[in-house]
């Protein structure tokens, strides 16, 4: 039977979400823990998509087959007995085999917290920690850039001249919180490192650095190597999934 698992994890102790010889990640832990349950059957999950070292999700997704009869409550509670305190299933759902967690989603959502009050400590795994005042005003407009459907190959690191990077995004808001800064895009899907490009770009244009027109320029340009920061991982969240 294939059941579809809700999760959610701090990514600070992890290499990301997928697996990686030598290190820890969000799929091992998952996978142990389904293997268990399934009697000992190596059993692999499949996500909606991977996400980086020291990025954390709210809500994530990933399918699995399971041998084994188990009511969905009682996978959902044997999951989380053999899952560490970071890692959390929401909720389980039985699926038609067809289903797929990654093939199947409509629309994904992120958001991106950067602190630009006094540095915290205590929130240095889950905040980026910029520490100095931006330009909100131009940040909303810049963002604005991002809205609909275009080739955000610009803004993918690795390089990507034969991968397609059309994406459409739906939503790109930003809004401030005392001090904090929160940065949300929902799109039909996103790129390696797609979203903290884009979100250092908006910092420098809080910065003053850049303009709105430089950031429609760079867009256009279809080039990673022409500039561009990378915002830290730490301040990205996964926060929703739409099927």
């Amino acid at each position: 039977m294939r059941y579809l698992l809700k999760f959610s994890y701090d990514g600070t102790a992890y290499c990301g979400f997928q697996t990686q010889p030598g290190l820890l990640s969000i799929q091992e832990c998952l996978e142990n823990a389904l293997t268990k349950i399934n009697n000992g059957k190596k059993t692999t999950i499949t996500s909606t998509g991977r996400t980086d070292k020291g990025v954390h999700a709210l809500c994530q997704y990933g399918h699995a087959d399971i041998d084994v009869n188990i009511t969905e409550h009682k996978l959902k509670r044997a999951m989380n007995s053999n899952l560490p305190d970071d890692i959390h299933i929401i909720e389980t759902f039985q699926v038609p085999d067809n289903f797929h967690a990654r093939y199947d989603v409509k629309t994904k959502e992120y958001k991106y917290i950067i602190n630009v009050g006094e540095y915290n400590p205590l929130e240095r795994n889950y905040v980026f920690q910029y520490n100095y005042d931006l330009d909100v005003e131009a940040m909303a407009d810049a963002i604005r850039v991002f809205l609909g459907t275009h080739d955000f190959r610009a803004f993918v690191t690795e390089s990507k001249e034969k991968e397609n990077c059309v994406r459409t995004i739906f939503r790109a808001s930003i809004e401030r919180k005392c001090d904090k800064i929160e940065i949300t895009f929902k799109g039909d899907g996103f790129l390696r490192y797609q979203i903290r490009n884009m979100v250092g770009m908006l910092i420098q244009v809080g910065e003053n650095k850049i303009s709105t027109e430089d950031v429609e320029r760079y867009l256009e340009n279809k080039d990673r190597t022409t500039g561009g920061k990378t915002a830290p991982a730490e301040g990205l969240y996964l926060i929703d999934v739409e099927y």
